[in-house]
Formats: structure tokens, sequence, C-alpha cells
């Protein structure tokens, strides 16, 4: 058999099941590019601008590290996965498993508790979804939950472990918010073997007697920390609350604190922890580097690295939707082809977005965090940080859109002057140093005259707070007839010529 090249342009359904693809009979050291053969859902239109072209750029052979995401020892043969799952597997040209596919596959398997953190775009998805294909054969109803925060991550998992049961015939049905009840309820009344949610629709279908918590054998969240987060964690406790207490619970992150692993520990039994990201949190391939900016100047300079950068595909991070909607107004009226999405947009809208990223045809997108969590699309080239998140457990899984399956990435974060605490935090978080990147070609803007006027009034109001508070300051002026303030006429003008200078001695001991 030939030498195995590396998988380097695995598409939506499989993308973040990750591996080394052998290579075709004549194709040796060639990179392979697989693309999604399976509907994401039916629901979900194609773009209407599909038929537009794009300007597309001469792209660099990417650079793989098997080393850091593969296990080269192990082949899935040896994991104790089922024929039906290996063929779909072997279908594919999948040989050698990621690290946290190769230590998480065999104790799910067993039925074991586990607690996974792995670096984003090593495969978590195919690391828990395996093993559930494998331990719930066909005909088994409502056998796994899989709990996921966002529709778009509910869509994408869906279509990858219906890409693994391909000889199992296991039915894998997604149930979340934007879409029509009845169409998720027709599905749901079939029995399907595994669901796909997100909390507040599974509650729903539940309430409506559609899904029955009772005969759930498997429970699996994803993006744990923050499913656990104060957004869901009442829901997640209603949900488990109710399933048999002798599951088998699945949590998986990139991120895990140690108040979440606390609590979500408390939702299983004995688990086993399972850590694969090594020292840093980001992987090696992924070049960090940050720029100091004025707000004001931020989008300018955006324009500029877009336009400067040989960047594939590059998505944009707002922490505000207002911010995403401005942004990308802003970049188009620059001629820059630049989509939006965030959670405010109807979920037909988002799904059409989304078709027209996996599709290739979009060089642009401005995201709030609705797309930091799970999404994983072939061909990302540069994350840029618009805004630095608050929380800096967000920027790894920013960040961690690029980069994926040992691939390289490029990742640039506009820090304001006044946020060196916040970087030095996500810099604390990730264990890495990020330097410092100028574009020595990039003129900033002037101040703009809201900004300077409020910059003389804070100037004003400090030098006024620090005269206040000087005891040996002169008055300004001097009106000598007050006799209630200079009694005789007295009126001082400056300092005294000779002072104590503290010497004499005072009643504290």
């Amino acid at each position: 058999m030939s030498s195995p090249s590396l998988e380097t342009g695995h598409e939506s359904a499989n993308a973040s099941f990750r591996t080394i693809r052998r290579a075709p009979p004549n194709q040796t050291d060639s990179t392979t590019t697989m693309t999604n053969s399976s509907e994401t859902e039916a629901d979900a239109a194609k773009s209407s601008d599909k038929g537009k072209t794009k300007k597309s750029k001469p792209q660099a052979e990417p650079k793989i590290d098997a080393a850091e995401t593969f296990n080269m020892d192990v082949k899935f043969e040896d994991l104790g996965l089922e024929e039906d799952v290996l063929k779909a597997i072997n279908d594919r040209g999948f040989e050698y498993p990621t690290l946290i596919q190769a230590r998480m596959i065999a104790p799910a398997l067993e039925g074991r508790d586990v607690l996974g953190q792995a670096r984003t775009g090593t495969g978590k998805t195919a690391a828990f979804g395996l093993p559930a294909l494998g331990r719930l054969k066909k005909g088994t109803k409502f056998g796994a939950l899989i709990l996921v925060p966002t529709r778009e991550l509910a869509i994408q998992v869906t279509a990858e472990l219906r890409e693994f049961a391909t000889y199992s015939k296991q039915r894998i049905v997604a149930v979340y918010g934007g879409q029509k009840i009845k169409s998720q309820a027709d599905k749901l009344e079939k029995g399907p073997e595994i669901i796909v949610g997100t909390p507040g629709r599974v509650m729903d279908m539940h309430n409506r007697g559609l899904l029955p918590y009772n005969s759930m054998q498997i429970a699996i969240l994803d993006e744990v920390d923050r499913m656990l987060d104060i957004g869901f964690r009442e829901d997640i406790r209603k949900i488990l609350g109710k399933m048999p207490k002798t599951r088998q619970t699945i949590f998986v992150s990139a991120t895990i604190s140690d108040e979440i692993e606390k609590l979500a520990r408390s939702y299983m039994k004995n688990p086993e922890k399972i850590v694969t990201t090594g020292k840093s949190l980001t992987v090696q391939q992924v070049g960090q580097s940050y720029m100091s900016v004025e707000r004001w100047d931020k989008a300018s300079l955006l324009i500029h690295l877009i336009k400067q950068e040989e960047a594939s595909l590059t998505l944009v991070f707002c922490r505000t939707k207002r911010t995403v909607d401005q942004v990308q107004m802003k970049l188009s009226r620059a001629g820059i082809d630049a989509h939006a999405i965030h959670g405010d947009m109807v979920q037909g809208k988002r799904n059409r977005v989304m078709q027209t990223l996996r599709d290739g045809d979009l060089h642009v997108l401005v995201c709030s965090d609705l797309a930091a969590r799970g999404l994983d699309v072939d061909g990302i080239s540069h994350v840029i940080n618009y805004d630095l998140p608050e929380d800096p457990e967000i920027y790894i899984h920013r960040v961690g859109r690029t980069a994926r399956a040992g691939r390289d990435g490029i990742a640039y974060s506009f820090v304001s002057p006044d946020q060196g605490d916040l970087l030095t935090a996500i810099e604390m978080l990730a264990n890495i140093e990020i330097p410092l990147k100028v574009f020595p070609e990039f003129k900033p803007g002037q101040v703009p005259s809201d900004v300077r006027a409020h910059r003389e009034h804070e100037k004003t109001k400090k030098e006024q707070e620090i005269k206040k508070k000087n005891r040996y300051a002169m008055p300004d002026k001097v009106d000598p007839s007050d006799e209630r303030k200079f009694p005789g006429g007295v009126v001082p003008m400056k300092m005294p010529p000779k002072r104590m200078m503290g010497r004499t001695r005072s009643g504290r001991r």
C-alpha cells in the first residue's frame, strides 16, 4: 500500500472527523480533497447568489503536522468499532484516528462515562459519535440524545453522524428552533435512534410527548463548557434529571474550567477524564498575533488587512450583533464580498449563508460568537478578532475555526490601548505569548472630534481633581477685601520662607 497522504479538504459532514487518508493508487504524496456528499437539512436551501463567481486567489499547499493531531500507532480497526461503522470509515479512506479519538472511543464503547477535552478541530464529534453508533443497534428508539448549543452545530453533527451510519442504518434526527415543529415532529414519531438538538427545542418536543427521556441510554453534551454555562444550566439540569440514572454520560469541549468540571462530574458516574490539549489550548499551526489599534480605526485596518492578505476564507468575529451588521456593510461598501451571520437572523437566511460558506462561494464571513462553537468548514485560512471577547475561553474557540486537522492558519486580534489586561488573560489561558504585528503601510485616521472633546474634558477634570487635593496649591483668585477669609487684611500670596518640615513633636506615639 502506498504511503498515506494527509486529509486536508474534508467538507462539512465529515469535517470534524479528522484523520489521515490513504492516497489513491495513482497518488502518493499529494493532498487529497473530499467533498460533502450529504445534505445538511432539507430546509437548508441553496444560496440565492450561488451562481455568482468569486475571485479566487492562489493558495499555497497546506502544511500538515500529523504528530500533533493524529495517533499513528493505532488504526480504527484496533478500537473495537462495529464492522458496519468501520466499513463507512474505510469507504472514505480514513485510517488513523486523532489523539482524542484514539483515547476516547474505547472507554466510550465500554459504556463508561467520559469527560473529554481536546483542541478545536481534532475530531471530537467522531470521538463520541462513533461509539454511540456502535452501542445502539438499529431499532433502538430514542437511544441517545446529543445536546449542542447552536442550531448550526446541530445540523452539522447530524450530517456527520448520518455519514457514519450509512451501513448500520441508524436514524439520526436534528431538532432545533427556527424550523417548523411539524416537520421535526413527523421524524420523531418514527422513533429514531439518535436525536441531536438544542436544549430549548428538545424540552419543547418532550413537553409535547414526542421525545421521551426514559428510554435514553446515552446522554452527550458537546461544547459542555457552554452547555453548563448560566444560560443553559437550568435546562440541562431538567433534561438530565429526567433521564435514567443508568445512562452513559459523555461530555466534551476544547475548554473545561475547574468550575465546569465540578458541575459536569455531578451528572456523571466515576468518569474517565481524557485530555489531549498538551501545554497549549491552541494548536501550533495557528499563527497568532495582535495589532494595537484605536477603536475608530478598526474598520479601516480590517479593510486594509483583507485586501493585503492572500486569504481563501476569512472569519471576522465581532462582540455584538449590531457590530456584525455594521462591519459587513462597511466591507461591502469597500468592494469586499462579505456576508454576515448572527442569532437575530431568521433560520432560513442563516441556512443559506452556511450553505454558501460550505459551497466555497464566500470570501469573508462577519459573525458573532454563534460561529465560534463547532463551526467546521473547510478552507478557513484566517480568523480576525475584530473585537476581543470578554471571556478568554471564547478566544480559544474562535481561533480554532482555522488550522484544523494539523493544517496552517492565521489568527489576528485587534487590541485597543485599554484592553491590555484582556489580552494578558487570553495569553495566560492559552499558555502562549501572542506577538505584536505592525503594518507600516497602514496609516491611522484622525481622532474623531467627539473623542477629542471627551479627552479634553477628562484631562481638565483630572487636573481639577489633582489641584483640589493639593493642600499646598495657592488659590487662583484672591480678594483681599474679604474680611471673612482674611481678617486684618493679611493675605497669603506665597509659601512661608521658613517651615518646620515635620520637625515638630506630634502627639502620636
